[in-house]
């Protein structure tokens, strides 16, 4: 079993999703200490943060903090970091990146910074320093703030709403991280029936069919941590072989796009939840509540700044409104939209669930209504 030192650990999400991570990392028994623009933090050890990239469902990177020293001039920053207790952490046979930044402090030169401690790694541990970010490499953090050189390591490797599982795409597709916290902000808690009419490759209902089955999202999938001395693979598979739950449930899809409802039956059955899943091919004016009682839609449709034209767009939004409000009494529905004219052409009354969240170059924003 690895050190039981504690560490600093940040949780990275979407800025604006903040507060549904900080919900779900104390659902999982984590004590958030900090919340800031894009992230949250925590406090664990070498176990909290295996099982943080293993079960949280809305981080998309876990960032540890190894540790801090002042540097006031780069003879000083040479020789500090020689002394930093790089094998505790690192293997020599593994490749480190480096990504240092300086501001506010007397070492302002983030290149001249970097090959200091650079040197300082391949010399006193021994390990390689990546020649560039598209290797196979441990990412370190390094940041340079008021002459204080702090040091993190992105524990996670690939970002995390890379499931492992997810294969086909369409366009624009909303990350699993997204989805997870948007599910979360509607107040899925894997009890209820999930429907999405604009499914595409199905993200939604295969996260919401995860997260009844109580499945951990990190389960078909490697991570950083996995490479470094620390790394005990023992209990590593004692965590990660958690046997998921029963339900009763099944979470729906529909799209007009053949290709979508393949792409999204295929990464249901990759992802194991098949039988828990039903993708159907046809138009929203089509859409019908499936058996059993009002449950929740949650929708991410084209929005003009990414796909569609906008003026053409009302339509749409007013044929889903339309036929949510006449055959979906009593459910919850949310849609997500960079564009509250749009999210108001419902008809629906949504309002917005939190604050915009970046989302590939736009400000989109979840639109709840809380009863059809």
């Amino acid at each position: 079993m690895p050190d039981q030192q504690p560490f600093d650990i940040r949780l990275v999400t979407a800025p604006g999703l903040e507060r549904p991570l900080a919900d779900e990392a104390r659902a999982h028994g984590f004590t958030p200490t900090r919340t800031d623009p894009g992230g949250v933090e925590i406090r664990g050890t070498w176990p909290d943060i295996w099982r943080a990239n293993l079960c949280l469902r809305g981080a998309s990177r876990v960032l540890v903090r190894l540790g801090s020293f002042r540097a006031m001039h780069p003879a000083q920053l040479d020789k500090r970091a020689r002394k930093f207790p790089w094998a505790e952490t690192f293997r020599p046979d593994t490749p480190l990146r480096l990504d240092v930044t300086c501001r506010k402090s007397k070492i302002y030169h983030a290149g001249a910074a970097r090959d200091r401690i650079a040197r300082a790694i391949t010399e006193e541990l021994g390990a390689p320093i990546a020649k560039d970010a598209t290797q196979d490499a441990l990412r370190l953090v390094v940041r340079i703030e008021d002459d204080l050189c702090t040091i993190s390591l992105d524990t996670s490797g690939a970002p995390l709403h890379q499931r492992g599982h997810k294969q086909a795409v369409g366009k624009a597709p909303l990350r699993e991280t997204m989805a997870a916290l948007f599910l979360r902000q509607m107040g899925f808690d894997g009890t209820q029936t999930v429907l999405d009419p604009m499914c595409g490759s199905g993200t939604i209902p295969i996260e919401a069919a995860e997260i009844a089955l109580g499945l951990a999202p990190g389960r078909s999938r490697a991570f950083a941590f996995q490479r470094l001395s620390s790394f005990d693979p023992e209990a590593w598979e004692a965590l990660r072989s958690k046997p998921s739950r029963g339900t009763p449930i099944t979470c729906s899809g529909s799209d007009r796009d053949a290709g979508g409802i393949r792409m999204a039956t295929e990464n249901a059955a990759r992802a194991g939840v098949a039988e828990h899943t039903r993708f159907l091919r046809h138009a929203i004016s089509d859409a019908a509540p499936p058996p059993g009682p009002p449950g929740i839609i949650l929708t991410n449709p084209p929005y003009g700044g990414r796909i569609g034209n906008r003026k053409l767009l009302f339509g749409l939004y007013g044929s889903l409104g339309e036929t949510l409000r006449t055959r979906f009494p009593g459910w919850r529905v949310g849609i997500i939209t960079n564009d509250a004219g749009l999210a108001k052409a419902t008809g629906l009354g949504v309002t917005p669930a939190g604050p915009p969240v970046a989302h590939g170059g736009l400000k989109v924003c979840l639109y709840r209504s809380e009863v059809v």
